[in-house]
């Protein structure tokens, strides 16, 4: 299982906020790529990048910064955030990224297979942001009329190969991830996992990682890296 480490971008920082509200913002550092090099040098194999502002605008907005991660990390990494259409795609690639995250548009089929259809399975990724089981979609802030299961099982079908799974409701309080949702998504579609949202612990990589044979392949760790509750070496060391 691997762990990655995440920066949320905002205004070209890098930013923490709890259950995606734009009130709940803490700034962890003006220098993202400094933050970047900083997860490769503790031993980081992939970062997790979301451009909030481009999640919120319906286009990326934070590109300066994303082009001065890639240019400072050896390691990949994944973009998402308000990546709506082929050109920003093809961009978000052309900056560095190894794959991109569909999150809204992921409930558009054609444009879904659009894109896998442009750049291949390996290169597009969905992320399935969940609040009450439904996905939510342009920066959380609607909840749409599709079930996270449903959505799941349709991009499979697609050729979607990976997908982040969040808990909105668990995102930023550091209260450990919904293991039992976690691992009904995975059986119930096929895809592998990428778990987001609560992870704090030693103890809940641990048991992220006893659902391996059921499809979770990795697990986005944020706040609890920013504040201190769990050093990325022990998460490391955790998920092997």
């Amino acid at each position: 299982m691997i762990i990655l480490p995440a920066i949320d971008l905002k205004d070209g920082q890098c930013v923490r906020l709890v259950q995606g509200a734009l009130e709940n913002k803490t700034v962890y550092s003006d220098t993202p790529a400094q933050v970047a090099a900083s997860f490769q040098a503790k031993g980081a194999e992939y970062l997790h990048i979301v451009d909030l502002d481009g999640a919120f605008a319906g286009r990326p907005a934070n590109l300066d910064a994303i082009r001065a991660i890639a240019a400072e990390v050896k390691i990949p990494f994944e973009v998402g955030g308000g990546l709506r259409s082929i050109r920003d795609v093809d961009r978000m690639l052309e900056l560095g990224a190894s794959r991109v995250i569909i999150g809204t548009n992921a409930l558009n089929e054609f444009f879904l297979s659009q894109m896998l259809e442009e750049f291949g399975p390996d290169k597009i990724i969905v992320g399935l942001d969940v609040k009450d089981g439904m996905v939510a979609v342009k920066g959380w802030v609607e909840k749409s009329e599709v079930s996270a299961i449903d959505l799941a099982c349709q991009v499979k079908e697609l050729g979607i190969k990976t997908a982040v799974f969040t808990d909105i409701s668990r995102d930023g309080l550091l209260q450990g991830p919904n293991l039992s949702s976690v691992e009904e998504i995975a059986k119930a579609s096929g895809l592998k996992i990428i778990a987001s949202g609560g992870v704090a612990t030693v103890e809940n990589i641990q048991a992220l990682k006893a659902l391996e044979s059921a499809g979770v392949c990795g697990a986005v760790i944020g706040k609890a890296l920013y504040d201190g509750k769990i050093t990325l070496e022990d998460a490391l060391a955790a998920a092997k």
